[in-house]
C-alpha cells in the first residue's frame, strides 16, 4: 500500500523546485485532489496558478489540458461534439474535458450556457454529447481560475456552480524573499525537468485510502455546527449547503492521510474552514470585516 505521507512530502519538494513559497496552496491543492474534489483558485493574473496547475498534473503523470475562456466560449469548445464526416457518418470529437487535470483558466468570463456544460462535469463526472452521456476519466479534477476584482468582462460566478468546487484557495502575491527566489527559479527553468513521482493509479489509491480515516463523533458534530452557524450569522444571506459537511469531511480524511494519522483533529477542521466556506457563503455588507473574518468568528466561538 502507498505510504500517503511520503508520497505527498516528495511531491511536494518536487514542487518547490518550480515554485517560489506557496506551500500552503500546493498543500490544499493536493488535499482536493486526494479528496476527488474540485478547486476554485481566485488571485490575480500573474501568480503562479496557472504553473502550480501543471505542474502538479506533470508530478502525478497525470494528462493535464487547459481552456482559456472567453465570452464566446461555447459547451463544444469544452466537451466535443458529433459531427458528419465526408461520408456523411456521424463521427465524435471528444473536447478538452476528456483529461485527468483540467485547468480552465478565467472561469468567470465564460458565458452561461457555457458554464452550464461544465456544471455537468464538475458534479456528475461526465458530459451529454448528442444526446449520449460519456463518462470522463479517472480521476478527474477540475482547477478553475478566477479574478477577484470585476475587470474587464469578469462576473462573480453563480453560487449554484461555486458551491461544486471543493474548496476556493486564495493565491495572493510573493513575499519579498519569495519574489527573489522566483526570478532565479525562472532563470533556471530551462534546466529543471520535472520528476514524475507518482502515477494516476498512486493518486486513485490514496482517495480510496482517505476513505478509512475515521470521522470522530466530536469532529462529525462540529462541522455541522459549524455549517449550521453559517446559515445564522448576522452578516450572511445565504448559508453553506451541505455539500460543505461532505467537502469538510472528505478534505479533513485527506489531510490527516497525507500527515501520516488515521483520524480527523479539530486542527483539521480549522485549518480548512476559510477554504471551504468562502466561496459558498453571500454576504451583506459587513464593514470591512469580510467573508474571511467572518469564518473567522464562526471558528473562534465553536472551535
Amino acid at each position: 500500500m502507498l505510504d500517503a505521507k511520503d508520497a505527498y512530502a516528495r511531491v511536494k519538494e518536487e514542487l518547490k523546485k518550480h515554485i517560489a513559497g506557496k506551500e500552503d496552496v500546493i498543500e490544499l491543492l493536493f488535499i482536493s485532489l486526494v479528496a476527488n474534489g474540485h478547486v476554485l483558485l481566485e488571485g490575480v493574473p500573474g501568480v503562479a496558478k496557472t504553473t502550480m496547475s501543471k505542474a502538479l498534473a506533470d508530478t502525478i503523470q497525470a494528462e493535464f489540458k487547459r481552456i482559456q475562456c472567453m465570452p464566446d466560449l461555447v459547451p463544444s469548445d469544452i466537451i466535443g461534439e458529433v459531427y458528419l464526416d465526408q461520408a456523411n457518418e456521424p463521427k465524435l470529437k471528444k473536447g478538452p474535458i476528456f483529461t485527468n487535470i483540467l485547468l480552465m483558466d478565467e472561469l468567470n468570463r465564460a458565458p452561461p450556457r457555457t458554464m452550464s456544460a461544465f456544471l455537468e462535469a464538475l458534479e456528475e463526472r461526465q458530459v451529454t454529447i448528442g444526446g449520449a452521456d460519456m463518462l470522463l476519466p479517472k480521476p478527474f479534477m477540475a482547477i478553475a481560475t478566477q479574478n477577484p476584482l470585476r475587470i474587464e468582462g469578469t462576473e462573480p460566478l453563480p453560487k449554484v456552480l461555486a458551491d461544486r468546487f471543493i474548496m476556493k484557495i486564495d493565491v495572493t502575491y510573493p513575499g519579498l524573499e519569495d519574489e527573489v527566489r522566483m526570478l532565479r527559479l525562472k532563470e533556471s527553468e530551462h534546466k529543471l525537468v520535472t520528476q514524475k513521482i507518482l502515477t494516476i493509479s498512486d493518486v486513485m489509491d490514496m482517495q480510496q485510502q482517505s476513505k478509512s480515516i475515521v470521522l470522530p463523533d466530536d469532529e462529525a458534530k462540529l462541522i455541522a455546527q459549524i455549517v449550521d452557524a453559517s446559515r445564522k450569522e448576522m452578516h450572511i444571506v445565504m448559508g453553506a449547503s451541505p455539500r460543505a459537511d461532505i467537502a469538510f469531511m472528505q478534505c479533513a480524511k485527506a489531510k490527516a492521510l497525507i500527515e501520516g494519522r488515521t483520524e480527523v483533529t479539530t486542527d483539521d477542521i480549522k485549518f480548512l474552514a476559510r477554504p471551504i466556506l468562502s466561496h459558498r457563503l453571500v454576504v451583506r455588507s459587513t464593514g470591512g470585516i469580510g467573508v474571511n473574518g467572518i469564518v473567522d468568528g464562526i471558528m473562534a466561538t465553536l472551535a
